[in-house]
């Protein structure tokens, strides 16, 4: 027994033994391996900035003709992602009024200044949200030892919201120059020195497109089995082109088609996504439809630091495809004063103004257009669309006196019925609902006040859907009931009583 016992002690402390050798090796490997390979600067540094996903301003440089030694693009590429670092980490400072993350992008001069302004701003109660839309950096001069660069960057817009007390007090667009001198230190460049030389309104010229050539005559389309997952994993051209024969030979003329934001990858555009919308393209070309291809659709975060992976993702879109034949009009949003009480009508009438200017900025040819819910917001940045676009789902009586009131404030724009349109569900969750027969007779009536009042259309819409997603209405049954019968055609094919009247 005595030896039984030696034999175990004896195993257990080989095992322990080799255990520690092994532990032993793991580590030195770990470091050997840390020695060979270079920093981390999202570790290195706590704020692990990732512009990709938060900050993508339009950068332009200037061809490199500065004096000193030539750069070469690896290096300029590493000295602008650590400029845009430094821009998004002060506007978090001063949006939070916290230091956290300046001393990695500035030295010791550069940052005094910043960390003076927010101490000042947290004792008056104030707080800056602000982000830049656009740089145009010359690079002056660049040492002969590769340690420090001088920058003028020009024409940098920079848009801002002061807060006093978390009340909106000023917001303004300007044009800005600014200079800086870096240094490379640890291998990144951080700001030395920073002086503002001038700054200006920002003030963009109306980009005015005739419109007189455009008619619309037409539907919002979603496929029947996939409606607000058009562009999902059952998408299907075939399925999209035979709806599209259907509605041209109904006698319209068009189709308004939505964009989800996070559905197309958000800033960084997924590339499967514009290739399912260019087949949508194709198919309403080949079937002689125009579209108006509306943006933005479900987002509702108009945050002032999210507008430059916002507009990336919009320019990325109307770029890829302003030359496409089938499209006629660009609409910002889907119902954006729907988010007025939530967001604040005035961050979100800013976040529109400026998206038309990005759209425009790519796009010269295209009208533009916003998706209004209802009449009493249309005449919001009127001046500012290329026509006026409302959706109307109120008491009938009432359109005509509207349409008259809208022409009144807005003389000289085109006015477009955008969405319309009425259930015909009635069953055991809304036994008072409307029938096929009451369906048939509000398009019968709409379409003669659309006629008497030469309005163009877009109704809502061709199918009824087998069913809705609960993000789009809810999970309350008489809801998803409701919203799954306002098409001119059922589930099953067939054409309802409403379709005499899809157009008038």
């Amino acid at each position: 027994m005595v030896g039984l016992n030696k034999n175990i002690l004896r195993t257990i402390l080989i095992i322990s033994y080799i255990m520690i050798v092994a532990l032993i090796i793991s580590g030195i490997s770990a470091l050997f391996s840390y020695l060979n390979t270079g920093a981390d600067r999202s570790k290195m540094l706590h704020t692990e900035i990732r512009k990709v996903e938060q900050y993508i301003p339009k950068v332009t440089w200037e061809p490199l003709q500065n004096e000193g030694r030539a750069m070469d693009n690896q290096t300029l590429n590493a000295l602008q992602n650590d400029y845009l670092d430094a821009w998004y980490v002060k506007q978090v400072a001063y949006r939070t009024n916290k230091t956290a993350g300046i001393k990695d992008y500035y030295t010791d001069s550069a940052r005094k200044n910043i960390i003076d302004f927010i101490a000042l701003n947290k004792a008056d109660t104030i707080s800056l949200e602000a982000t830049t839309l656009n740089h145009k950096p010359t690079l002056e001069f660049f040492s002969e030892d590769g340690q420090l660069a001088v920058i003028t960057d020009r024409d940098v817009v920079e848009y801002k919201r002061v807060f006093k007390n978390e009340a909106l007090v000023l917001e303004t667009t300007e044009t800005s120059t600014y200079k800086m001198v870096f240094l490379l230190e640890d291998g990144f460049w951080r700001i030395r020195h920073l002086v503002k030389e001038m700054s200006t309104p920002f003030v963009v010229e109306a980009n005015k497109i005739n419109t007189d050539s455009l008619t619309l005559k037409g539907i919002n389309y979603y496929p029947k089995a996939t409606p607000w997952d058009m562009f999902g994993d059952a998408f299907s051209k075939d399925t999209i082109s035979n709806d599209f024969k259907i509605i041209k030979a109904a006698g319209l003329n068009s189709v308004r088609l939505f964009v989800q934001y996070d559905d197309f990858g958000k800033a960084e555009v997924n590339p499967l996504k514009l290739e399912k919308l260019k087949q949508t393209l194709d198919a309403a070309e080949e079937n002689n439809l125009k579209v108006v291809l509306t943006l933005f659709d479900f987002y509702g975060d108009y945050s002032v630091m999210n507008w430059t992976l916002n507009q990336h993702h919009a320019k990325k879109i109307v770029s890829t495809f302003k030359d496409h034949n089938a499209i006629i009009a660009w609409d910002i949003k889907n119902e954006p004063n729907l988010d007025f009480d939530s967001r604040g009508e005035d961050l979100v009438v800013s976040w529109l103004d400026n998206m038309i200017d990005a759209v425009k900025s790519v796009d010269s040819i295209h009208p533009v257009t916003i998706g209004w819910s209802n009449t009493q917001s249309a005449t919001i940045l009127k001046d500012k669309v290329d026509f006026v676009s409302f959706h109307y789902y109120e008491d009938l009586s009432a359109l005509d006196t509207a349409i008259k009131t809208m022409r009144k404030d807005i003389p000289n724009k085109k006015l477009v019925l955008q969405e319309f349109g009425i259930s015909s569900y009635s069953g055991f969750w809304k036994p008072f609902g409307s029938s096929e027969e009451d369906q048939a007779n509000y398009h019968k009536k709409i379409q003669e006040i659309i006629a008497s009042n030469n309005l163009q259309f877009m109704s809502w819409t061709l199918y009824d859907f087998v069913d809705v997603p609960k993000a789009v209405v809810g999970s309350r049954p008489w809801r998803r009931n409701t919203q799954k019968h306002f098409g001119f055609i059922d589930k099953n094919g067939a054409k309802k009583a409403s379709f005499k009247y899809i157009t008038n």
